[in-house]
């Protein structure tokens, strides 16, 4: 499988809102708000990490509930820009960090005071962004063929402009889950002969075409975006980074809460928290040398992702496809590089 890297993570659900438009961003609803609360537990003089900021939801009501202190880290330079704005009326008890979650430990090492009572993630892309016309995120309006978080690396247009139709093909089977993801790449091919697709409602259109039905309620272009923006943001990676990141940082009972849009981050999130949560493989006469055994990082809180009610998808219905898996930290060490957990069924290593 080939692999997409850029310098330069929520899925287009239909499509973040511009500077100037003051009354989408006051509409921003951060999604199970509640439930990550209920999670995280705040309390007085704690310390938590927003890691995924954007609008400052979950900052906002966790400094709302509790004296405590929050950190929050996008590499979006508007949403720190705006995050900034609203450290100035909080008396230090929210600092706003640039860069990318995945380096969490790195960025926090010289900023925090005392251990981590928990983190919470919320995945993909903001409203904010989707609203953007200019950020490119979204087929719903026509903007410049973009995607990145950053503002730094190769863009979708570049990918699209770059990549061979095997490549795409790849790129949108594996991180769209896009069935016809062959029909897709051989339609971009062909229109990119005639002149370069540099526009969303462009690309939009050709895959539109290509696809001969979708889920009822999603336009046909909703994977091809979400795969190309994956790939432009190395979502997944920054994901895995992330959720190391986060098991090093927590404190001994320090929660974790994550909330994932799509099937691709809901399972990595799943995988990762059930192999933190069992008995790492020690030596044996079969395999002497290895890995050192690890006892579990986790505990996780409840079996199944809690997902928004019918009251809140009401409200907000890009809550739709929201999925939140918790867990506690434990008192054992992070696991070492390279140590993975035990299928529980077969007795094999995942």
């Amino acid at each position: 499988m080939t692999r997409w890297r850029s310098n330069r993570s929520r899925p287009e659900v239909s499509g973040g809102c511009s500077e100037p438009d003051e009354q989408r961003r006051v509409a921003h609803i951060p999604v199970l708000v509640d439930a990550v609360l209920a999670t995280l537990m705040p309390r007085d003089d704690a310390v938590y990490v927003d890691a995924t900021f954007g609008s400052g939801g979950y900052s906002m009501a966790l400094l709302g509930a509790t004296r405590c202190r929050v950190f929050g880290i996008d590499r979006d330079p508007d949403a720190v820009r705006r995050g900034r704005k609203l450290t100035e009326h909080l008396g230090g008890r929210l600092t706003i960090i640039e860069g990318r979650f995945g380096e969490m430990v790195r960025l926090l090492a010289p900023v925090t005071v005392g251990p981590i009572a928990g983190i919470t993630f919320d995945l993909g892309v903001s409203s904010v962004q989707l609203d953007t016309p200019e950020r490119g995120f979204s087929f719903r309006f026509d903007g410049p063929l973009d995607m990145r978080m950053s503002g730094e690396g190769a863009s979708a247009a570049d990918l699209i402009a770059s990549l061979s139709e095997r490549e795409l093909a790849e790129l949108i089977r594996e991180f769209g889950e896009e069935r016809f993801a062959g029909r897709v790449a051989r339609a971009i091919t062909a229109a990119r002969h005639h002149r370069p697709i540099l526009r969303t409602i462009e690309l939009a259109e050709i895959v539109r075409a290509a696809v001969p039905k979708s889920e009822p309620g999603q336009d046909p272009a909703t994977r091809t975006f979400q795969a190309l923006r994956i790939a432009v943001n190395d979502e997944l990676g920054e994901l895995d980074r992330g959720l190391l990141a986060a098991e090093q940082l927590l404190m001994r009972g320090g929660r974790l809460a994550v909330v994932a849009f799509h099937s691709l981050e809901d399972r990595r999130v799943k995988r990762f928290l059930q192999k933190r949560g069992e008995q790492a493989p020690r030596a044996s006469r079969h395999a002497p040398a290895p890995v050192r055994g690890s006892d579990p990082s986790f505990k996780l809180l409840g079996r199944r992702a809690v997902r928004p009610d019918v009251a809140e998808i009401a409200r907000n219905p890009r809550a739709r496809a929201a999925r939140l898996r918790a867990a506690e930290r434990s008192a054992a060490p992070a696991w070492p590089a390279g140590c993975t957990g035990r299928n529980r069924r077969k007795g094999q290593r995942t």
